[in-house]
């Protein structure tokens, strides 16, 4: 299992995570690194590998849509790839405007690979997750075990993807983990179109408007700073004895969405008052993640608590929206 020297692929490695595990998989210095992503947030998105390109000068990207199954083929085929980091999904806000798109291409996405596994394209398929799998907690802490009850089209479709590689592990015995993160914040997460609540708080703070909370702001997330979850993604990988399961990459800690803008306006000295407005389609209540299964495996501990990794996600916003705002 020494990464050291394998053949990598990661799809969506230009994303918010991905862009992250492409750095940590660079640290692994592996003979040969490969990006496929769709550049669907925009073609700007190529920064977030800047730093992994300076480290790392054969990293090559290809502009594809990881749903089609002959050029994800053909890729792994001409790049000699044996594992394959699986992130590339539509992100949630989308599947509230276009739902069956949503769904249809992540499903897609992990049909393509699972198949592609089986045929023995590649060797080892990591593949990514989400807590939208579970829906609002009915229990807590959410463990995997947790009932799969999913509030948006998004969530479906990685509850179904899910499903998916898993279905695969048990008939064909393909060599295939998953890991469920939860809320990742940190920098280089979209700040565009379908931004997350951190970005667009910074972003309205610096124009000088208000913050603003959909709903009461008392539903609640766990909080893993992404570089956390990018190790864990490389232990998942190193670790044999994860193969055909699921993995909660989680803090273990609950936090409202009042407590987290409340925070980033007292960090960024924002005088004026929280805005309330009304809630978003789907928004799931609850979050609050077990990792007792990530520590038994792989070893898994966070590195970042949540008040330095919001400082430090707070001044890479400011730094990037320091010419426009």
């Amino acid at each position: 299992m020494d990464i050291a020297k394998g053949r990598i692929l990661v799809t969506g490695g230009a994303g918010f995570i991905g862009s992250h595990l492409v750095d940590r998989l660079v640290d692994e210095k592996p003979e040969k690194l490969v990006v496929i992503d769709n550049f669907y947030l925009g073609e700007d998105k190529i920064r977030n590998l800047s730093q992994a390109k300076s480290s790392f000068s054969s990293l090559k990207v290809y502009h594809q849509d990881a749903a089609k199954m002959r050029s994800m083929k053909q890729i792994l085929k001409d790049e000699g790839i044996e594992i394959v980091f699986n992130l590339a999904a539509i992100c949630l806000p989308a599947s509230l405007v276009k739902p069956k798109w949503v769904h249809d291409t992540n499903v897609t996405i992990a049909s393509t690979f699972c198949e592609l596994l089986r045929k023995d394209y590649y060797k080892t398929l990591i593949h990514f997750s989400s807590s939208e799998a579970y829906g609002s907690a009915e229990q807590v802490p959410m463990d995997e075990n947790h009932p799969l009850n999913p509030s948006t089209p998004y969530g479906a479709s990685k509850t179904a993807s899910d499903h998916l590689v898993l279905s695969y592990h048990k008939t064909f015995a393909i060599d295939a983990s998953i890991i469920r993160p939860f809320n990742n914040y940190g920098p280089r997460q979209n700040e565009g179109t379908y931004a997350g609540v951190i970005p667009l708080t910074v972003k309205r703070i610096l124009k000088g408007e208000s913050p603003v909370i959909y709903g009461d702001g008392l539903q609640t997330r766990d909080y893993t700073y992404v570089t956390d979850t990018a190790d864990a993604a490389v232990k998942v990988y190193c670790t044999k004895s994860t193969r055909g399961k699921v993995l909660n990459i989680a803090s273990g800690k609950e936090i409202s969405i009042k407590y987290l803008v409340s925070n980033i306006a007292e960090a960024m000295n924002c005088k004026k008052p929280i805005i309330y407005d009304k809630p978003r389609p789907g928004d799931v209540r609850r979050f609050f993640g077990s990792n007792s299964l990530a520590k038994k495996l792989i070893d898994y501990e966070p590195k970042i608590g949540f008040e330095e990794g919001l400082r430090r996600t707070i001044g890479w916003y400011r730094n990037l929206f320091a010419s426009q705002y």
